[in-house]
């Protein structure tokens, strides 16, 4: 602000500017430079409603991971508040997912109002703040890339809240983990910050892996990312895509019908008008961890089985996979009185970044068994790069640069190559022209067609 500018709002006789100017000569500009009670800080956040709730500062090395994200959405946040809203694990449980799905929209919408609350009450302390939403919205331009503004799990564990189980959601020590969270930045520090808790409440009891319908969740703890994806979120994001090209590609309702049953499509009205629906979610609903949770199973687990993951699993439902991968083969083993419906994946990459960092979310280890195989892939064009991938032990490494001796090198024009992951008849075209060339035995790009599945 210029001299002149500052002397004529200094002489404005406009109200707000002249109390402004009038209560800033004996308050500070910003509360960045105080510092917030943790204990009435806490204490806010519980009469809000959370359940429970943690402090991070930003420079915490458990928050390392998360930083980057978090100042990008808002730049002056010195410390960061992780919010547990609990939820009713009989709903969860329940064989009729509209319990479970009416469980988790109403707890979404609860814990949103928490963190609004808060953020209200530390405005008028002066403190500036953000509450990212708990869900969605999100940011869809950014899909299928990272489209959350902070991600709620790591903060959590962060802040002490608990541990990641093999189902990939956070378990807390006493709700495990039938709970919702949030995550509130501030622009002030707290006087007292908590750190992770020592132990994993997760105690492998492998519950979570013999209720997924999909098998995304591994004995060995591997996630397969695509099969959770594309069953439980089918009606999200890349499923919706999916069931659009179907509409679209239909030449009538008849054509349509064949391909989509009347509650399938009533399915997706649903999910338009009342949020998103999860098909299964089974892995939270088994769960036993948790000290308000784990005396119904330690106390008669046979019981516990019968009562809560059966019924799950003998529940007769469409099962969605793409054709070939490690979910299917599970899905028809597994569960046979389930239907199996093949589906196309939103997964396709539209970029080379989309499409090396959706590898290992894509990779099907069941395919890769007894495998060593090293890939060199160069890429040309609007979008170059070159990275050395490596299928050993059932996993997947990706490395940027070109390392060691391959079985296949390909090189490639980016946008050909998108082409082609599209539709693979333009594979001959791109050989022909160039556009695409390998240099090795080209039954190994058969194979990572096999274990990489989108």
């Amino acid at each position: 602000m210029t001299e002149h500018e500052s002397a004529s709002l200094e002489g404005s006789t406009h109200p707000s500017i002249r109390r402004y100017l009038q209560s800033s000569a004996v308050m500070p500009p910003s509360a960045a430079a105080t510092i917030l009670d943790a204990n009435w800080l806490r204490q806010l956040c519980l009469d809000a409603g959370a359940d429970d709730v943690g402090f991070v500062e930003i420079d915490a090395e458990t928050l390392a991971s998360q930083k980057s994200n978090i100042t990008k959405t808002f730049p002056e946040t010195r410390a960061v508040i992780s919010l547990v809203s609990r939820m009713n694990e009989e709903g969860v449980r329940n064989p009729a997912r509209s319990l479970a799905n009416l469980e988790f929209h109403h707890v979404t919408e609860g814990i949103n109002e928490i963190a609004r609350h808060i953020v209200i009450e530390l405005r008028k302390k002066g403190v500036r703040a953000v509450n990212p939403a708990a869900g969605f919205p999100m940011e869809m331009d950014r899909f299928p890339q990272q489209i959350w503004t902070v991600g709620h799990k790591p903060v959590a564990v962060a802040a002490g809240l608990g541990q990641m189980g093999i189902n990939r959601n956070v378990i807390h020590p006493k709700f495990g983990n039938f709970i919702l969270l949030d995550t509130i930045l501030i622009n002030t520090e707290i006087s007292a910050y908590n750190r992770p808790i020592d132990y994993n409440p997760c105690f492998s009891c492998k519950l979570c892996v013999a209720a997924c319908p999909v098998g995304a969740i591994g004995t060995d703890g591997y996630f397969n990312f695509s099969a959770c994806f594309n069953h439980n979120y089918r009606e999200f994001m890349g499923g919706f895509i999916d069931w659009v090209g179907e509409v679209t590609d239909s030449k009538s309702s008849s054509e349509y019908r064949k391909q989509m049953s009347n509650s399938e499509t009533a399915s997706i009205w649903q999910s338009l008008s009342f949020g998103p629906n999860y098909k299964a979610a089974y892995c939270m609903a088994v769960c036993p961890a948790g000290d308000d949770v784990i005396g119904q199973y330690l106390s008669n687990k046979k019981a516990y089985i019968e009562r809560v993951v059966q019924p799950l699993q003998k529940k007769e439902e469409i099962v969605y996979v793409v054709a070939k991968t490690d979910a299917e083969k599970w899905a028809r083993t597994r569960f046979p009185h389930k239907r199996v419906k093949l589906i196309g994946s939103g997964m396709k990459p539209t970029t080379i970044k989309d499409f090396l960092k959706g590898l290992p979310l894509v990779f099907q280890p069941g395919k890769a068994t007894n495998l060593t195989l090293r890939y060199h892939f160069e890429f040309s064009g609007s979008e170059s790069s070159k990275i050395t991938l490596v299928i050993a032990d059932k996993r997947v490494t990706i490395t940027e640069g070109h390392i060691g001796t391959p079985d296949l090198g390909v090189r490639a024009d980016s946008q050909f190559w998108l082409k082609f992951l599209a539709d693979t008849k333009f594979l001959p075209l791109g050989l022909i022209t160039g556009k695409i060339k390998m240099k090795g035995q080209m039954k190994h790009l058969l194979t990572f067609g096999e274990c990489f599945v989108a």
